[in-house]
């Protein structure tokens, strides 16, 4: 065979090696296998953000990252940390972050009424019954004379913010003690770990506190805890889920993210609730939150999370009403669009109902 002959067939064999090369080089496809018994991964990976600032209301969303439930459905997370409430609902309106968690305000409410579009679709924070974790304390020079709740009458109770969940829980308080506002005197102060010392020196009788400064402030004497929220209270929803418009017409991408959040709620439950796994998810909830204690995890009463995702929605209602009668909320609120359940609805018929 000529040279030129002996070039052009090793030319030929480069070009068919380089091509070969180039399909071997080609992404793997992704297995559509699902990885957890229901529903099937993405075919392209997508990336969601999460508007949240290390609350411990956020468990689900943190151990679905780490135990690596999102990645089941190829689905990235990321967080993103706002100042406050008002920055964070018209960038999750505006579809620039995808979940937030929301605490009930008129302030909230208000955003809703006058034209913010976001969607509470989930359970993030509710007290437990018996294991409030946002409950009233008391100071011990109170130890004798407070037996009931109408003997809060007279007293100063400090609540760290009115027209809010905090002045919901107040109201019921007194309402549940026979008492009105004209009984005792209200003192605001807004920084819950300022109460623990106010409170320690008799500056204030009682303070509606929250973990972990509760359990902190029993073991170090500076209060007492006194009876339990959920006993005037029992389905005060204190923090929601919410979602843009435009995640949740993906459908596709919102129940996946939907089945991993809650099976991660209910890894938190089984941790909490039956010591089940429970020193893994306390190391997640270690790095996650600003509570860096693993021993204090373990005497705190932990924030509840449903793991079936349901909302008390006429407590939402409720609360929005106390807001309007105290002349917080300037607008009116369809809850119908407002309050979406059916994502958590959706997913659960992929995942199945927990079983307690």
């Amino acid at each position: 065979m000529k040279k030129a002959g002996w070039v052009g067939l090793l030319s030929m064999v480069l070009i068919m090696g380089a091509c070969a090369q180039k399909e071997t080089e080609k992404p793997a496809p992704v297995d559509k296998t699902p990885k957890s018994g229901d529903l099937t991964p993405l075919e392209r990976q997508a990336k969601i953000f999460i508007a949240e600032d290390g609350a411990a209301s956020g468990a689900g969303f943190y151990i679905a990252k780490e135990k690596g439930y999102f990645d089941d459905y190829n689905i990235s997370v990321d967080f993103a940390d706002f100042a406050n409430s008002d920055d964070m609902l018209p960038a999750l309106a505006a579809g620039e972050v995808d979940i937030a968690g929301g605490v009930s305000t008129a302030s909230f409410f208000n955003a809703i009424a006058q034209g913010i579009d976001v969607r509470i679709i989930a359970d993030k924070g509710h007290n437990m019954p018996g294991e409030s974790y946002f409950s009233f304390v008391i100071g011990n020079h109170m130890k004798d004379e407070i037996k009931e709740y109408s003997d809060f009458k007279g007293k100063k109770i400090a609540v760290s913010s009115r027209n809010s969940i905090d002045g919901y829980i107040y109201e019921e308080m007194l309402k549940h003690a026979g008492l009105t506002e004209e009984d005792v005197e209200y003192v605001h102060i807004a920084d819950f770990g300022a109460m623990l010392g106010a409170v320690d020196s008799g500056t204030i009788d009682a303070a509606l506190n929250i973990e972990p400064l509760i359990a902190q402030g029993i073991e170090k004497g500076f209060h007492l805890r006194f009876g339990d929220t959920t006993d005037y209270a029992p389905e005060s929803q204190i923090a929601m889920v919410l979602a843009s418009p435009q995640f949740m017409e993906n459908e596709e991408l919102s129940i996946r993210f939907m089945a991993a959040y809650l099976k991660g709620v209910r890894d938190y439950n089984d941790a909490f609730f039956k010591g089940e796994g429970e020193s893994e998810i306390i190391d997640i909830m270690v790095k996650h939150t600003a509570l860096k204690d693993p021993e204090l995890w373990e005497r705190v009463f932990v924030t509840g999370l449903d793991p079936n995702g349901k909302m008390f929605i006429d407590d939402i209602k409720k609360q929005y009403e106390m807001y309007k009668a105290n002349g917080a909320i300037r607008g009116e609120i369809d809850f119908d669009k407002s309050v979406d359940p059916s994502l958590v609805e959706r997913a659960i018929k992929e995942i199945g109902l927990y079983e307690e």
